[in-house]
């Protein structure tokens, strides 16, 4: 699979990059695996779609600090899509923290289960192993109620519109 990253980081020196048309998914070894970089991670539609398109995990590469509240986002993501998600991040301070996250939330008798699978601290350098039980998250997605399954998408036109509105506009507060 080819994939460039969708969501470039247009305030920083890769707005003069061309940035990626798509979010892919592909098959490897019977899992279907999604892909997003760094900053798309940013973007809740970002995993919606790749979990629109069938991924089960979605692997985020990552160079990026400040990371407390982007675990989670990746953590939230793996809730609301049930897809399991990996992000790996080079360690150093206020960095590190490679994750996975399990998309399983509830056991089978509706109690809450931290869906942690792995979280390494910013300062350890190393290769982490996160197991994602695939029968397990499988059967999850089958029986549970978030992802794809009661989404009111006649609601969701507005999320086409590129129009960007003050606040968010940064040409007009010139950044």
């Amino acid at each position: 699979m080819k994939y460039a990253k969708v969501h470039t980081c247009d305030f920083a020196d890769e707005k003069v990059l061309e940035s990626g048309s798509e979010f892919k998914v592909c098959d490897f070894d019977g899992v279907k695996i999604g892909i997003m970089i760094c900053y798309d991670r940013e973007y809740p539609e970002s995993a919606r779609v790749l979990m629109l398109k069938g991924a089960e995990i979605i692997l985020v590469p990552n160079d990026c600090g400040s990371m407390r509240p982007r675990l989670q986002a990746l953590s939230t993501r793996a809730y609301e899509n049930m897809c399991g998600v990996a992000m790996a991040n080079p360690n150093g301070e206020n960095a590190g923290n490679s994750c996975a996250y399990s998309p399983i939330c509830w056991d089978r008798n509706g109690e809450c289960v931290d869906n942690t699978l792995l979280l390494a601290d910013a300062g350890t350098e190393g290769l982490f192993y996160a197991d994602f039980d695939m029968d397990a998250i499988r059967a999850y997605r089958e029986r549970e109620m978030m992802g794809n399954t009661f989404r009111k998408v006649k609601a969701y036109a507005q999320l086409l519109d590129d129009e960007i509105q003050y606040p968010f506009d940064r040409k007009v507060i010139g950044v």
